[in-house]
């Protein structure tokens, strides 16, 4: 028999298309690479001592290091961020008949376990300059049945913990910290993931501490963290799942559910994680000084942050663009030129979540009429949503570009983005023009 091309094959029959998701140079004026020797060296040794499956050492020292750093009493890993939402859920004691309230502007796994657990998702608004989630239009769609809020620390920047607390504090609803993609991020001197009730990382392919798949759950709070392992940990008893004795007689096996990390990526995470405090520094270095070089750059502006915040991690760099002050350029004009100079620029990635047709329109998950996101046509009572509900979001996202982030960039490679983008800015108008007249 002849040889397979598989690329030419039905996904069906062994010719899906390859997907990798993880961190990529950024050209000449970022030769950064994310993994080194030392990632690899770590899960070859790691590979020969059969560290492969379980609470290993390596594992146990990196919930340790985690938990040192973010000021958390408990930590443990899982297999992605999803399931350490997942975790935070259940560890809150989230269930059928719940609501859980979340921004819309976000990605999907942050509120994905929500409907799982029999929880309907509640979404609201952002501020229109920090793109946080917005507390007081939280607070209007706080319902009896409302258990927790997911609060996501979007792009690295940080939400205005000051206001969630006290928003919590009055109507007793649990702060979920979604730190996904703001790793060694601070408000006012503390760690972000541990200042709500429960705090959620992702340790995904390209997030700045990476375990090719990973994540991790983080808790004060012992009654979450020991429901957090009873839902995730199977057959991991010795020394840590347990603090006291309330779930004694459900171990070693729990729940039956094991969304326990795979050790060589925990492995990888630990030499990524010394690394965590250089990195950010470069990223924050090379974003401070673009965003200090937009001042006086008409149509653009940066993110703002709430007082005390310090962002880290830095996921994306997104910055605003306003077409009326760039000389009635739209953004996507905008982003086309800044690429034909050289930029790496794009628009916002994340669709708003009650735009898709799940939440919009409703969905019968488990079948029967029997799903939190069912619509009176299939039994439940589920509103789904409408273009429009969510104004501010709807119009800020689609005004944002996002910028590359820079982590070992080169001398003057900031000078070089800022330059770009007063390139295109002074000649707006006239591109703008152009436009118009091959519209015509």
């Amino acid at each position: 028999m002849g040889k397979t091309n598989h690329e030419n094959l039905p996904a069906a029959l062994g010719g899906a298309p390859v997907f990798v998701q993880t961190a990529e140079s950024q050209g000449k004026l970022d030769p950064w690479r994310q993994m080194t020797e030392a990632e690899a060296q770590i899960a070859y040794d790691m590979t020969l001592r059969n560290e492969l499956s379980g609470g290993t050492p390596v594992v146990r020292e990196f919930e340790q290091m985690w938990r040192e750093k973010h000021a958390t009493r408990f930590a443990v890993s899982v297999i992605n961020g999803t399931s350490a939402i997942h975790s935070a859920m259940f560890g809150l004691g989230i269930g059928p008949g719940d609501e859980v309230i979340t921004p819309t502007y976000n990605w999907i796994c942050s509120i994905a376990p929500a409907p799982m657990l029999m929880a309907r998702p509640v979404f609201c608004d952002i501020h229109p300059q920090t793109l946080m989630i917005d507390p007081e239009d939280a607070r209007r769609r706080i319902t009896e049945r409302t258990r927790a809020i997911v609060a996501v620390h979007l792009w690295g920047n940080v939400c205005d913990m000051d206001a969630l607390m006290k928003l919590s504090e009055e109507t007793g609803v649990a702060i979920i910290e979604d730190c996904s993609h703001a790793h060694g991020a601070m408000y006012k001197g503390r760690p972000c993931g541990s200042i709500g009730h429960v705090g959620a990382w992702s340790l995904q392919g390209s997030k700045p501490t990476s375990a090719g798949e990973g994540g991790m759950v983080g808790t004060n709070d012992v009654d979450i963290f020991e429901r957090a392992c009873l839902i995730g940990q199977v057959n991991r008893v010795a020394g840590l799942d347990l603090v006291t004795d309330k779930y004694k007689h459900l171990q070693p096996l729990g729940l039956g559910v094991k969304f326990r990390a795979h050790p060589l990526g925990i492995g990888i995470a630990s030499v990524q994680m010394k690394k965590l405090d250089e990195l950010n520094a470069r990223r924050r270095n090379h974003i401070q000084t673009v965003e200090a070089g937009l001042a006086g750059i008409r149509g653009v502006q940066p993110v703002a942050k709430y007082e005390g915040a310090e962002p880290a991690g830095f996921y994306g760099f997104p910055i605003h663009h306003d077409p009326e002050e760039m000389g009635g350029l739209s953004t996507d004009r905008f982003i086309d030129a800044l690429n034909k100079e050289g930029l790496r620029a794009r628009g916002n990635g994340y669709p708003l979540l009650h735009t898709l047709p799940l939440f919009a329109d409703g969905f019968d998950i488990f079948t029967r009429g029997r799903g939190p996101l069912c619509t009176p046509e299939m039994g439940g009572d589920y509103q789904g949503y409408q273009p429009g509900d969510f104004p501010i979001a709807e119009k800020v996202c689609s005004r944002l570009v996002f910028l590359p982030v820079f982590s070992a960039p080169v001398e003057n490679a900031a000078e070089q983005v800022i330059a770009a983008i007063r390139k295109v800015a002074e000649h707006a108008e006239e591109l703008a023009e152009q436009v118009a007249q091959a519209a015509d």
